[in-house]
This record gives structure tokens, sequence and C-alpha cells, in this order.
């Protein structure tokens, strides 16, 4: 399985829907700032058939040397 990147993303919304490259890459980077948007104001992101997103809390690790 290769790495999901925006490049790969904007060039499925190109062949899939249609949409010139330059829309394609700013429909893409849209979604992808209301998502942020979303995580920061700490609500979850469910994309159907693709998984949720959330912010997870992690406690302090110890460092070592």
């Amino acid at each position: 399985m290769s790495t999901v990147t925006r490049a790969t993303l904007a060039e499925q919304i190109y062949t899939q829907v249609g949409l010139s490259r330059s829309e394609s890459v700013a429909v893409l980077e849209s979604v992808l700032e209301a998502m942020a948007r979303t995580l920061e104001n700490g609500e979850s992101v469910k994309i159907s058939g693709f998984g949720t997103f959330m912010v997870r809390r992690k406690g302090r690790r110890s460092g070592r040397n």
C-alpha cells in the first residue's frame, strides 16, 4: 500500500470528478482546512467509508539518553 499524499488525492479528484487540476487542489485544500479547524475545536471528523479522525491526548514520556 502506498502513502496517500495531497498530490495523489488531488489527482484522484481530477480524474474522478472532472474538475481542473487547480480546482481539484483548491477543493482538497478547503476540505483539509475544514478538517483541521474542526479537530482544533476538539471535535472528531468522520469520513464515511474511510475513518474517524480525532485528537488524542497522550501522557508524557520520559526521555532517555
